[in-house]
């Protein structure tokens, strides 16, 4: 279950630049020295080593992968990186069934409410980390009139956290239609 934080926009940004220039430095390294260890060994001199040099950041990218995912995914200084992440993987599972989730908002269903507040909330947070207030701008009205409906139908409007069973709940009611 994703949970949003309260977290610093200025802070955010300059800890995930920080954590990619890190990996892009690795990646670099890794190419340059993959390549030229590909080319000393199976190299011509003077030939055409294009091909190992290719080789040698595909494997480069490759293993760049693999550190990211299974090394520095758990380590502090990734942490902020992987929120963001996290953030918009969630934030496109709502997208995924956002048909679905503005019918069950019209038909005020409950969970189809929470998951589109929820929708509203991370969204705010993703635009206000990536320091893009105009497209927020956009929605404002969108999002405020949401919430007015919430309150009105006495749910609460502090849905910070994407629970699973919303989106079951609100795929099986558009399903059975």
């Amino acid at each position: 279950m994703f949970e949003i934080k309260q977290l610093s926009p200025e802070t955010y940004r300059r800890q995930t630049r920080r954590s990619t220039l890190i990996i892009a430095l690795i990646f670099v390294v890794l190419a340059m020295v993959l390549s030229s260890v590909a080319v000393m060994l199976l190299g011509e001199p003077g030939g055409d080593n294009f091909r190992l040099n290719v080789g040698g950041v595909v494997a480069a990218l490759v293993l760049c992968v693999a550190l990211v995912r299974f090394k520095f995914w758990s380590q502090p200084w990734m942490a902020p990186a992987v929120y963001g992440w996290r953030l918009k993987r969630s934030l496109m599972s709502v997208t995924n069934v956002m048909h679905q989730v503005t019918a069950g908002v019209q038909a005020r269903d409950p969970a189809a409410m929470k998951l589109l507040r929820f929708y509203h909330l991370g969204l705010t947070q993703m635009h206000q980390l990536d320091g893009n207030s105009s497209a927020l701008s956009q929605m404002v009205h969108e999002i405020d009139q949401h919430k007015a409906c919430m309150e009105a139908l006495a749910i609460d409007t502090e849905q910070y956290q994407l629970n699973p069973v919303w989106l079951e709940a609100v795929k099986k009611a558009n399903a059975a239609k």
